[in-house]
C-alpha cells in the first residue's frame, strides 16, 4: 500500500472514531447494536433530548459511515451496516 492511500485510510479511521467520541453519540450506537434499527423519535425518547439534537448527532455518525438510513415515506430509519464498527463497539461494550 502507498503511503498516500495509508494516510487517507488512517484520515477515515480517524474521522470514524472523532464520531464515536461523545457520549450521545455512543448511546445511538450502542442502541442501534441492540435494537437493529430505530427513527428519530425513538431515539429522542430514548435519549430525552429534542428531536433536532438528536438529528444532529445522527448526521454526524452518518456522514462519518458509522451509520446508514433509509427512507419510507416521512419516515428516516437508522441502522449501522458497518461491520467494523459492530465488531469494534461489540468489544467496547463487553462486560
Amino acid at each position: 500500500m502507498s503511503l498516500k492511500k495509508e494516510i487517507n485510510m488512517l484520515e477515515e479511521k480517524a474521522e470514524l472514531l472523532k464520531a464515536l467520541a461523545h457520549p450521545i453519540r455512543l448511546c445511538i450506537v450502542k442502541r442501534l447494536i441492540e435494537k437493529g434499527k430505530c427513527n428519530v423519535n425513538t431515539m429522542k425518547e430514548h435519549l430525552n433530548l429534542p428531536q433536532s439534537t438528536v438529528s444532529q448527532y445522527l448526521g454526524k455518525l452518518k456522514n462519518a459511515n458509522v451509520i446508514s438510513c433509509e427512507r419510507s415515506g416521512n419516515i428516516v430509519t437508522y441502522y449501522i451496516d458497518n461491520p467494523q464498527v459492530v465488531s469494534m463497539l461489540t468489544i467496547l461494550f463487553k462486560q
